[in-house]
């Protein structure tokens, strides 16, 4: 089968394409957000092509997946006219948490019959005001990095893109007050000067930007996983970093209670119990240890590959029956 998606989320892109199927990717010529082409810091198998929209014009498409509201626009003016939902099948992937008016947020994708709205969370559901469009849950799956943590770094590990942008979404102010527990290693894009800006001396707040092939590595020397997000889907840096055998201290907001399960680390809405946990790890590292196997093993059973695409298999199929 030929998909077409866009490379939107490279990390959710990369477990979708260990499938059995053709990927195509559309690339533009400045590899804008509309076409990226295929990932560079991740890496993808052969299955996945580039394809100029020029191309796709005349090229054969099973499927469309669809990730943001103008790709409807933008997929049946490059297939030739060929529009999503009608003369190809088509499903809309909502990655994110709604916006706005919640929990009233009308879905863009709300009451449509030609579609199949797929939520990567069930609290993404519960949220999203879909009306009568058909929606589906398919929890996300992770390519497993193995059980690389050592955590002989006496560090939290916290990974955020754009957290001086982001501000209290991504738990940014929660940050000053979290590095007096623990020192904090922050990975992401667009982190530089992020501990001037908060008034954190610098070797409690340390940021890089590190290619994927490098994170999991940096992650797993860490003492712990701190995931301070107030408002998103579900990181899937909190479900890499579990699979890496990490212990993670986490606020107990939107998916993050159903992902983190007892005995795997803490999780609270109170930023200074959060603040206790940062310290028991620090001071204990075979507790550490102990609650990273356990998270570990709780994210292959729930968000192991196999399942994931076998989920993905079936809402496919459906879609083009």
């Amino acid at each position: 089968m030929n998909i077409l998606l866009w490379h939107v989320h490279g990390s959710w892109t990369t477990a979708f394409v260990q499938g059995p199927h053709t990927y195509l990717v559309p690339v533009t010529p400045g590899r804008d957000p509309d076409g990226l082409g295929r990932a560079r810091t991740f890496a993808w198998p052969e299955s996945v092509r580039e394809v100029t929209p020029e191309e796709l014009r005349d090229t054969p498409v099973d499927l469309v997946l669809l990730q943001r509201p103008h790709e409807l626009e933008l997929a049946e003016r490059w297939l030739g006219g060929r529009r999503p939902g009608r003369d190809v099948p088509a499903v809309y992937l909502e990655h994110n948490a709604p916006d706005g008016d919640v929990p009233d947020t009308r879905h863009p994708c709300a009451d449509r019959a030609d579609l199949t709205l797929v939520h990567v969370t069930h609290f993404n559901r519960l949220f999203w005001d879909s009306g009568s469009t058909r929606t589906e849950v398919i929890e996300h799956g992770i390519v497993d990095p193995g059980h690389l943590y050592t955590g002989r770094l006496d560090r939290a590990a916290v990974v955020v893109n754009e957290p001086v942008r982001r501000g209290r979404y991504v738990g940014t102010d929660l940050l000053p007050a979290l590095s007096e527990a623990a020192p904090l290693d922050v990975f992401g894009m667009r982190t530089e000067g992020l501990a001037a800006h908060l008034g954190i001396a610098p070797d409690r707040c340390r940021t890089a930007d590190l290619p994927q092939a490098e994170l999991h590595a940096a992650l797993a020397e860490r003492r712990f996983y701190l995931h301070p997000v107030r408002w998103t889907s579900l990181g899937l840096s909190l479900l890499e970093a579990m699979h890496l055998g990490m212990p993670v201290v986490c606020l107990a907001t939107t998916e993050a209670v159903e992902a983190v399960p007892p005995g795997a680390g803490t999780l609270s809405t109170r930023p200074d119990v959060l603040a206790r946990a940062a310290r028991h790890y620090l001071r204990e590292p075979e507790a550490a240890a102990e609650d990273g196997a356990r998270a570990r093993q709780a994210a292959l059973e729930r968000y192991g590959l196999k399942r994931f695409l076998h989920d993905w298999e079936r809402v496919m199929t459906e879609a083009r029956s």
